[in-house]
């Protein structure tokens, strides 16, 4: 059983077809759809920009460079999250602060965020870990109270909320969605970077493409000879081709059932793995939705199998699974810039070293779940 499958359908074959029947496989018509059909499905008013891109990663880096995240600047992240979530920062010469976890969540620590500003401090980046909203509240009062930037790294997070709201519609100054092959929806590559700040918005789509001042489809499908464009910056390629976007379209349409199978799934595991020494996932608070992108369960410490074991018996038994994540502070670039230690984020390192992700997709079925709580009881054995 892999970790992850993507869900393709009839439809989303059709689009793809019909982009590259169409002659235009580039950023044309079916991105400006999947762009306002996004926008479409946040329920939000018509000024929330959404701007497709081809991957979560060039949405962070965009949304930071158009905020004016520069050197000298720095930017607190937590250490407990792909690398992508912070070399965006280093990017743009910005230096990162990595801040530990909440052990209940695995989410960022407000008050490790707090504790870390200094002078140079100029954004926070909030990683939604796993599908559970961050404490965006706590997250943006303390943005307010030290005039700081908020950019939402919501990789894991679509449709997630907070206090009732769709992550993406919250008072941060931008959002970044990935549809990277194993999230919540797919366009093989991609991502959406979203906001509310006309300035940000027009500033992220310029640089989206060379620093354009016009792209090409603004040019190609004028009605009277326009070629002309010019170049007002010094952009980067991160523009999502139609190809790509006509998957998103009905991916997109199909969420709210993807997300349901999700959960359903989630609660499967929940029952099946009950009194086992492992610590199951958190749940959402009342009221709000947990999207469900990885499940991930943590070794208790009298499981009587060390981690590394216990992921080659699931392997052996067939079961793929993965670990999320090795944290920035054990990688050697982290690590040597800015020396980090183990002991600086005592609740990232306990977590990783007991963590496994289990497989979680929209194509499993609750025999499936069965089938790797039988494989997780072996192996615990």
């Amino acid at each position: 059983m892999p970790f992850a499958l993507p869900e393709i359908g009839d439809e989303e074959i059709a689009e793809v077809v019909s982009a590259l029947k169409s002659g235009w496989v580039t950023t044309g018509p079916k991105t400006a759809q999947f762009e306002r059909d996004f926008g479409a499905f946040l329920g939000a008013d018509e000024g929330l920009h959404c701007i497709a891109v081809n991957s979560a990663t060039a949405g962070l880096h965009l949304a930071l460079e158009a905020v004016g995240i520069g050197p000298g600047d720095e930017v607190i992240t937590t250490t407990h999250t792909f690398t992508a979530t912070a070399e965006v920062v280093r990017y743009l010469g910005a230096d990162v602060r990595l801040v530990d976890i909440d052990p209940a969540t695995l989410n960022i620590d407000p008050a490790a965020i707090e504790a870390a500003i200094t002078p140079r401090t100029k954004a926070l980046l909030p990683v939604h870990y796993a599908g559970l909203a961050a404490d965006m509240p706590a997250i943006l009062a303390i943005a307010q109270r030290h005039g700081l930037k908020v950019i939402e790294d919501a990789a894991h997070a679509l449709p997630t909320t907070s206090g009732g709201r769709l992550v993406g519609t919250l008072g941060s100054d931008a959002t970044v969605f990935s549809f990277y092959a194993n999230k919540t929806i797919t366009t093989g590559e991609g991502g959406m970077l979203v906001t509310r700040d006309a300035a940000l918005a027009k500033r992220a789509k310029v640089m989206r493409l060379h620093g354009m001042s016009r792209d090409a489809f603004d040019r190609f499908t004028a009605t009277v000879p326009s070629w002309t464009y010019e170049i007002v910056a010094p952009g980067f390629k991160y523009n999502l081709t139609d190809i790509a976007a006509a998957l998103g379209i009905h991916q997109l349409r199909r969420l709210p059932g993807f997300q349901q199978q999700r959960e359903r799934l989630a609660a499967a595991y929940d029952a099946a793995l009950a009194g086992l020494p492992l610590r199951l996932p958190p749940r959402a608070l009342s009221g709000d939705t947990h999207a469900w992108h990885l499940y991930v369960v943590r070794l208790a410490d009298d499981a009587g199998v060390p981690r590394d074991r216990f992921i080659e018996r699931l392997y052996a038994a067939g079961i793929g699974c993965s670990v999320h994540y090795i944290p920035l502070h054990l990688h050697p670039y982290w690590r040597d810039r800015y020396a980090l230690e183990p002991s600086m984020f005592p609740h990232s390192q306990h977590a990783y070293e007991r963590m496994v992700s289990l497989p979680l997709y929209t194509r499993m079925t609750e025999a499936d779940v069965a089938r790797v709580a039988d494989a997780v009881r072996a192996a615990l054995r």
